[in-house]
């Protein structure tokens, strides 16, 4: 095996959107490639992206986020607080600083349960636009542009369309409209406080949990349908709770599990 490149990771999940946490210095010289074979779910170890770790003064870890397909990415809620169950696992403290691509969020840990921690992070003041239509043709949907310091768009339905993946396709190709590509989430609402959502992201497609969409779904709702600044956002892969109040930080509480550790031969 001593001809084999070895690359070290680590797996983590929040709620079934699972990240590698890699050292940067196992980058390579071509990390979009490396990445997408890393991520690869039959000739891979599997994931949504791959959280590339370094240091940054000042903070416990700065990361880099490559999607999937080897898109870059501003950020990642659900990554950000995989990368802090792996600090915090490593005595990295219980307030954790950390250094995205979107500005430092700030992780706090609040519980732990053997390799699952809980945390509230504060994801910055959403910043919602004015809602507008896009047309497929067949049909027009309307959606909220929301930023978390990444772009989403957010689309309130009564029921999600049966075909809401291929649709979020067809919205994601309207490159015009979305120049930096969009994160699509579908926005059901149960009972107040609860939102149902799905959610189909740039570079990973359907992800069974998000924590910028589940934020940027909370924000829209409370923004243009006026719930309340307290939500429960239902995910398929679990609940995340939100409080904003406009023109502050959004708080996100939920939590991420630490799944392996392993080399990928590269």
């Amino acid at each position: 095996m001593s001809q084999i490149a070895r690359v070290p990771f680590i797996k983590a999940s929040a709620y079934g959107n699972d990240f590698l946490i890699i050292r940067k210095e196992f980058q390579g010289v071509y990390a979009p490639a490396l990445t997408r074979a890393l991520c690869d779910r039959h000739n891979g170890v599997g994931a949504d992206g791959v959280e590339w770790l370094s240091e940054e003064p000042g903070h416990a870890a700065r990361i880099h986020l490559i999607n999937a397909d080897g898109s870059f990415a501003e950020l990642s809620g659900n990554g950000t607080r995989c990368v802090a169950a792996y600090l915090a696992a490593n005595g990295g403290g219980e307030e954790l600083l950390i250094a995205t691509d979107a500005g430092s969020k700030l992780c706090k840990l609040t519980g732990r349960t053997g390799n699952r921690f809980d945390f509230l992070t504060d994801m910055g003041t959403p910043v919602v636009g004015e809602p507008f239509e896009v047309d497929l043709g067949h049909v027009k949907y309307s959606g909220v542009p929301v930023s978390m310091g990444n772009p989403h768009f957010v689309i309130f339905v009564s029921e999600f369309p049966r075909e809401w993946q291929k649709e979020s396709q067809k919205i994601q190709s309207h490159t015009e409209l979305f120049p930096e590509g969009i994160n699509v989430e579908w926005v059901q609402f149960k009972r107040a406080p609860d939102i149902m959502i799905r959610i189909y992201e740039r570079g990973a497609g359907e992800t069974m949990s998000s924590g910028t969409g589940t934020s940027a779904s909370a924000a829209a709702a409370i923004a243009v349908r006026k719930c309340a600044e307290k939500l429960v956002v239902v995910a398929p892969g679990g609940v995340q709770r939100v409080e904003w109040k406009p023109g502050t930080s959004l708080m996100l509480d939920g939590s991420a599990s630490l799944i392996c550790s392993g080399e990928f031969f590269g």
